[in-house]
């Protein structure tokens, strides 16, 4: 399993709304498209973690395809008013908002 953690910021006064747009996206077949398994959104103080984990051992090159697909144009479009960059000034692409794993344990 990959797993990739999307760090921004959002408005906690959004979260209701941002999970309202997951839910109907991952009630399509978007989800199984990327190889997504496991979608955890989270907020704390203004920041917001979305926690995704894949089948296999990485799930960019399934979302990489999946980016041209109406469905996740839309959500994009319409996350744009409660999700913003982390660091708008370094911000090209959504995997600069990937958070960078340092350690990892399994049982």
């Amino acid at each position: 399993m990959h797993s990739t953690l999307i760090v921004a910021r959002m408005a906690p006064a959004s979260a209701e709304h941002v999970a309202g747009l997951f839910d109907a996206f991952d009630r399509t077949d978007m989800p199984d498209r990327m190889g997504t398994r496991r979608r955890q959104l989270f907020e704390y103080r203004g920041l917001y973690f979305h926690l995704q984990d894949f089948d296999g051992d990485d799930g960019g090159d399934r979302i990489e395809d999946a980016k041209t697909d109406p469905r996740f144009v839309s959500i994009s479009q319409d996350l744009k008013p409660y999700i913003e960059a982390y660091d708008p000034a370094t911000w090209r692409s959504p995997a600069d908002a990937v958070a960078r794993r340092f350690y990892a344990w399994r049982a």
